[in-house]
């Protein structure tokens, strides 16, 4: 079994093709998302609420999404899906130009953001597709790698590109992003969702949940998300609220200890962090299942949380990255291989909206929530807080899969 599992391809020409337009997609992404707060003030003189909104109306936009896509994908097809939001994507990146007023600006994020919803999920769901389930965990974290690589290309970009304040340029090339995104996609040949079954028996047994909500395909919580799946979610929606304290209040905490560099040294080691665990990490959860690499991924995360109440000093900052990286870039790709795991292939659309929408709630409510508890607990009881509660996040994962994760013959 094991020569059979090591024989199976996993690399093709789809997938490299997959992967390349997803890198594009998350450059728009990230460069808009670095920019359009500043943009918005500058040009519509927007308060800060509606500077930040502006930013943040992509996400909105993205998270309304979720409700729609997977059965709009699994029904409509994931390359028809992703070329008509790939359309959009370029309509969206040149209409930003003549863009006039600050309504029209957050109008044209949360479509923006719908767009981005919608081809995220077709191209995840496609590439799922791709990969063979015997290497799902190392494909995943191969494909996750274009993403990791957006996160440093989209803000270094922005920065070029709006050097003397010109934003033009920014819309312009997020247009020539989404028009290379297109491009590759009308090459790329995306497997086809199989018709759903009359009733779907999931690997876990006759009688099970999951069989149960599956036999009932006709509910309205069957239609818009995927039940089997809520379950190994509820670790993506704590982890990525635990990680929005990082993204959101990191840099103020550093500023407030006159220690303004560090916010930049973390990101940029936390990336590289992830990128190595991306490379890695899946080939081992292959081999040696779910809860080898799980378990140590949430306890990295939680002590590079907790070490950062320490203070923002440099050492600190360093060692906090390296956790914090290797813990959370291996959680992401490893949720999503286990989440596509435990559902039929024709349901993998609304599967992956399931898991982005558990996602988006986490980083979404996150800052609104830990907003409420920096005033009482402070920055460094703030990071004490979510490394306690990425450790409480140890047991969730044990009663929702870990205690009956596949077991990989060593």
């Amino acid at each position: 079994m094991e020569a059979d599992r090591v024989q199976e391809k996993l690399w093709s020409r789809n997938l490299v093709l997959a992967i390349g337009t997803n890198l594009f997609i998350y450059i728009v992404f990230y460069l808009l998302m670095t920019s359009m707060a500043l943009y918005a003030a500058q040009r519509f003189l927007a308060s800060d609420a509606g500077a930040g909104f502006a930013s943040s109306a992509f996400i909105v936009g993205a998270l309304v999404s979720r409700f729609f896509a997977g059965p709009l994908i699994d029904n409509v097809g994931r390359r028809r899906i992703l070329l008509i939001s790939l359309a959009a994507f370029v309509a969206a990146s040149l209409l930003y130009i003549p863009a006039g007023s600050l309504p029209l600006l957050l109008a044209l994020r949360l479509v923006h953001g719908v767009a981005f919803g919608l081809a995220n999920t077709a191209v995840t769901a496609g590439a799922q597709a791709l990969i063979p389930p015997t290497r799902r965990s190392e494909g995943t974290g191969y494909f996750a790698v274009s993403t990791t690589l957006a996160t440093a290309i989209g803000p270094l970009m922005a920065v070029l590109l709006v050097v003397d304040g010109n934003y033009d340029r920014v819309f312009l090339f997020c247009a020539a992003c989404s028009v290379a995104a297109m491009l590759v996609t009308l090459t790329l040949r995306l497997p086809k969702a199989p018709p759903a079954p009359a009733a779907v028996v999931n690997q876990r047994g006759p009688g099970s949940m999951t069989e149960k909500m599956h036999r009932r395909p006709g509910s309205l919580l069957a239609k818009v998300f995927e039940p089997a799946v809520l379950p190994i979610t509820t670790v993506l929606l704590v982890a990525g609220l635990a990680y929005s304290g990082v993204l959101s209040f990191l840099a103020s905490y550093a500023n407030a200890a006159g220690a303004t560099d560090a916010a930049a040294l973390f990101f940029g080691v936390f990336a590289a962090a992830v990128l190595v665990s991306r490379l890695t990490a899946g080939r081992i959860q292959d081999r040696r299942g779910d809860n080898v690499v799980i378990y140590p991924a949430m306890a990295l995360f939680a002590a590079g949380l907790a070490l950062l109440a320490l203070g923002p000093a440099i050492w600190v900052v360093l060692a906090s990255a390296v956790l914090s990286g290797l813990g959370f870039g291996t959680l992401l790709p490893g949720t999503q291989a286990i989440t596509v795991g435990l559902i039929p292939e024709h349901r993998f659309g609304t599967a992956l909206a399931t898991y982005y929408l558990m996602l988006d709630i986490g980083t979404g409510l996150g800052p609104v929530l830990l907003g409420l508890l920096v005033p009482l607990t402070g920055f460094n009881g703030m990071y004490a807080w979510l490394g306690g509660l990425m450790v409480a996040c140890i047991p969730l994962y044990y009663l929702v899969h870990g205690r009956a994760a596949r077991k990989v013959p060593v």
